[in-house]
């Protein structure tokens, strides 16, 4: 659907947006070019599969340890 001035779209809101929670496309033009497109926001969902990283990462065997001078800086001592 096409609009053809704002203020027509401002009148025309609650309906406008009742066509396009259906599905439809609406189109507002102002002085005659399109400025904006009123369309369904379509949720973005991504299925995680557990595992789907497994092997591909690896942690080195220092890992936990810290720097002399990052552990005295959180007051650790080193034994």
């Amino acid at each position: 659907m096409i609009v053809n001035t704002i203020t027509e779209a401002k009148s025309q809101l609650s309906a406008l947006i009742a066509r396009v929670m259906v599905g439809e496309e609406v189109i507002i033009k102002k002085a005659g070019k399109p400025v904006a497109v009123l369309r369904k926001i379509e949720p973005n969902i991504i299925t995680r599969k557990a595992g789907a990283l497994k092997g591909k990462i690896r942690m080195s065997e220092d890992f936990d340890i810290l720097p002399d001078d990052i552990a005295a800086a959180f007051g650790i001592e080193k034994k």
